[in-house]
């Protein structure tokens, strides 16, 4: 690290500050020839991770989105959103470590295994939107099979 004043490149670390809120490290440095002080900030580079969509298209994978298409089938009084934010990050570890790019069929059948234990009404709602069912018996087979579980 270069002091920003005379250039050395020698100098020490004075203070160091993890922020747990946006995952960064602060540092206060200071320059071991000019003795004047700074502060330098650690970041973890964002990954860009592709999935691959039903129409074989590569679309950018947004944790956002999942935590969006659970809250909305979830009763947050039996899901809070800590677990589900908990899930998504688990999720995109998950899309991160995979070799090939994970397909959004491949998720959306993850977030109904963690529905189906978590909060069946949720699971139901989801996978009416998720499957597209056509009409109410498609729906009663889905509760007859998860009833069976």
């Amino acid at each position: 690290m270069k002091c920003p004043f005379c250039g050395c490149e020698a100098t020490k670390v004075v203070d160091k500050r993890d922020n747990r809120d946006d995952s960064s490290t602060r540092r206060r440095r200071q320059c071991l020839r000019c003795g004047r002080r700074y502060t330098t900030y650690e970041r973890i580079e964002n990954i860009d991770v592709s999935i691959l969509k039903k129409d074989g298209s590569l679309e950018k994978f947004d944790q956002q989105k999942i935590i969006k298409g659970i809250r909305k089938a979830v009763d947050e009084h039996k899901i809070s959103l800590e677990d589900i934010e908990a899930f998504a990050e688990d999720i995109e570890r998950q899309v991160i470590n995979s070799e090939e790019p994970m397909s959004s069929k491949e998720i959306g059948l993850k977030i109904l295994d963690w529905l189906r234990d978590k909060d069946p009404m949720a699971y139901i709602r989801f996978a009416s939107v998720y499957k597209g069912f056509n009409g109410l018996e498609e729906i009663k087979e889905e509760i007859k099979n998860l009833e069976k579980i």
